[in-house]
């Protein structure tokens, strides 16, 4: 019972971040903790974000902006390893508070960018890989943060989810060869995270007819919405 558990909070979150680009880390890492133990949930959510991202790169395979994705991943895959290194060296509840601040500034910072029709050049992107691949070792993961920023690059809908999702499956993947370097990724974790992965892997496609029905303007209200709501409910958790 407790797997289908799993299973069913992972297919919610497999849609709910198959529309947004974010999220499945979120919803479903608490349950893995419960489930199988914090020492275990990080490498097994690791496991399962690679399916998850992958999953909406073969859905959006033809939007995708490579240039921005190889910029993003230059730095990002090997800060992603040294992140994984570090793991919780940095006191959570600082990083939970420049999470949830950035969030919150993002929302008039892309208004401001839309409406002054100004877009982030590539070399923007590979500093931006740096700091978030690093955080992403660190923490379960920097969906909240990288979203809004492939958002100010230009990028909305399936070219967003698509592209947002290419950068973070290379950082991910150097997250999860890093475990295993360190023996924190045994077979049995690496089979639970292919299971609770598999549950997102098949909300991207769920998700996929709701995206294409949403014009860019409720996308972008979306976003602000969801940036609004992530930002205020990290800094709720990080000052209680």
């Amino acid at each position: 019972m407790s797997y289908i558990f799993v299973l069913i909070v992972g297919l919610i979150a497999g849609v709910i971040s198959g529309i947004v680009g974010t999220g499945s880390s979120i919803m479903l890492l608490p349950v893995l903790i419960y489930q199988f133990g914090p020492k275990q949930a990080v490498p097994i959510m690791a496991i399962a974000a690679i399916m998850a991202n992958l999953s909406r790169i073969i859905v959006w395979w033809r939007e995708v902006d490579w240039k921005a994705v190889a910029a993003y991943s230059i730095t990002g895959v090997p800060a992603a390893a040294i992140g994984a290194r570090t793991l919780l060296a940095l006191p959570s509840h600082a990083v939970d508070i420049a999470i949830g601040l950035f969030l919150l500034s993002m929302i008039p910072a892309r208004r401001w960018f839309a409406a002054h029709d100004i877009r982030l050049p590539l070399w923007v992107m590979v500093i931006v890989g740096a700091v978030a691949g690093f955080f992403t070792g660190i923490v379960a993961s920097t969906g909240p943060i990288t979203v809004p920023i492939f958002m100010t690059f230009g990028l909305i809908k399936g070219a967003l989810l698509g592209t947002e999702a290419a950068g973070s499956l290379l950082v991910y993947i150097s997250k999860a060869l890093t475990f295993r370097r360190l023996d924190a990724m045994p077979l049995d974790v690496f089979l639970n995270g292919l299971i609770a992965g598999s549950t997102l892997f098949a909300g991207a496609f769920v998700a996929k007819r709701f995206v294409l029905k949403l014009d860019p303007d409720s996308f972008r209200l979306m976003m602000d919405g969801l940036m609004l709501v992530a930002g205020l409910s990290i800094l709720w958790g990080a000052f209680n």
